[in-house]
């Protein structure tokens, strides 16, 4: 039997519930041939990705459709590369980048979700923002400017974000009439570290959103969604002025939910352009032959129940300018510190 097994990539978020969860579900059997290991991804899928309606909604997706179309490119001799090829491009449907299929020769994925669109980050000229003589809290890099506004650089979730790491540095910019928190192109990591960072930018208990499991083999088979809170951080300190987010399409998985809970704090603007989304937490399996398989298996949505899988909408959308590229300028930073010179104009569209 082929077992599903947990991928941390976003936490280790309802852990008791994960195990519970990967004890009782099995995958049918299938032969080691082209046809079989069609078949059993299909079927994996089928059973136990979370997204079919919403991408029937949004993108007229008919995942029995997709069998028929992609069933007669399979035959047995094709080699392995070929038979690669057709699986990734069936899941490549999806639009998902949670779902990826791997193999020694190849790593199958779908990552138009920031591909398609401008970058909005120039890496070189956001590091002369921080200079040689920023500080790093566990990963989060960060800087007082020149105007008395503190820049934080975060890059990913993988990193052990704690309450302390992130309470001495805010209180090493304690000082600054404003925060800049740049999560451009962080393509995620574990969710709780992303919930610890949101929870020092409140005071009050907020509500994130909600989240669902699947219960069945149904792709409608769901539980009820369970509503989520993020509490404000116990120990330490928690920022009590004006913050500016600034994300791009790159921001993806538990950097997308960090967006998703800073955009309910008080005196938070989320500023640039739509993230990359992927709001799925992915489980992974295997296919006969041994190829990895990862997809999105629960689903979580916002405090409006509506899905961020597609990616969460700025407050203040703003596109990098050629201009200030070539006066190594980023366009990003430079609106964030005007609207911080005028805090008054934070916490509102």
């Amino acid at each position: 039997m082929k077992h599903l097994f947990y991928t941390p990539i976003l936490s280790l978020f309802l852990f008791a519930f994960t195990l519970a969860f990967v004890s009782c579900v099995e995958e049918e059997e299938y032969d080691n041939s082209k046809r079989g290991n069609f078949e059993a991804l299909w079927k994996m899928m089928d059973e136990h990705y979370c997204f079919f309606d919403y991408k029937q909604q949004e993108l007229g997706l008919n995942w029995d459709k997709v069998h028929s179309l992609y069933a007669g490119k399979v035959n047995e001799k094709m080699d392995d590369n070929q038979l690669f090829e057709v699986l990734c491009d069936m899941l490549a449907e999806l639009k998902d980048g949670h779902v990826n299929l791997s193999a020694s020769f190849d790593y199958g994925r779908n990552w138009s979700f920031y591909e398609d669109y401008p970058q909005n980050y120039n890496d070189s000229i956001a590091k002369l923002y921080l200079g040689h003589d920023y500080q790093i809290a566990s990963g989060l890099k960060y800087v007082i400017l020149d105007d008395n506004v503190g820049y934080v650089r975060c890059e990913t979730f993988e990193e052990g974000v704690g309450d302390g790491n992130v309470s001495m540095m805010l209180h090493n910019l304690a000082m600054c009439q404003g925060l800049i928190v740049d999560v451009r192109s962080n393509g995620g990591g574990q969710l709780a570290k992303a919930h610890t960072l949101a929870s020092h930018f409140t005071n009050e208990k907020i509500h994130i959103g909600y989240v669902s499991h699947k219960t069945g083999r149904g792709r409608a088979d769901f539980s009820p969604p369970k509503a989520e809170y993020i509490e404000p951080a116990a120990d330490g300190v928690r920022w009590q002025k004006p913050v500016v987010v600034l994300t791009n399409r790159g921001v993806f998985s538990a950097a997308n939910d960090f967006v998703k809970c800073m955009k309910q704090c008080p005196q938070v603007i989320v500023m640039g352009d739509t993230t990359g989304g992927g709001s799925g937490m992915p489980f992974n399996s295997e296919l006969p032959n041994g190829w990895q398989v990862r997809y999105s298996a629960v689903v979580y949505y916002d405090s409006e129940m509506k899905h961020t899988e597609f990616g969460i909408t700025p407050d203040i959308v703003v596109e990098m300018s050629g201009a200030d590229i070539a006066a190594e300028k980023d366009t990003y930073i430079e609106k964030a510190r005007e609207l911080l010179r005028n805090p008054g104009d934070c916490g509102s569209e």
